[in-house]
């Protein structure tokens, strides 16, 4: 498989210099997604507006 540009540069600043940037990648040791449960109310008006509203009653 080919080689993307980035990982070229990357390798050449490896050989060259000795560093590698990799090591520099911001990594977080917890989750920074906030993951929330939908509530009641969002799932009953999900339901509502699914498929164009069939459950409309007018």
């Amino acid at each position: 498989m080919a080689k993307s540009e980035a990982r070229k540069k990357r390798l050449k600043l490896l050989r060259q210099d000795g560093k590698d940037v990799a090591e520099k990648r911001g990594t977080s040791e917890f989750s920074t997604h906030v993951r929330m449960t939908k509530t009641k109310k969002e799932t009953i008006d999900k339901e509502y507006r699914k498929y164009k509203k069939h459950y409309e009653n007018d």
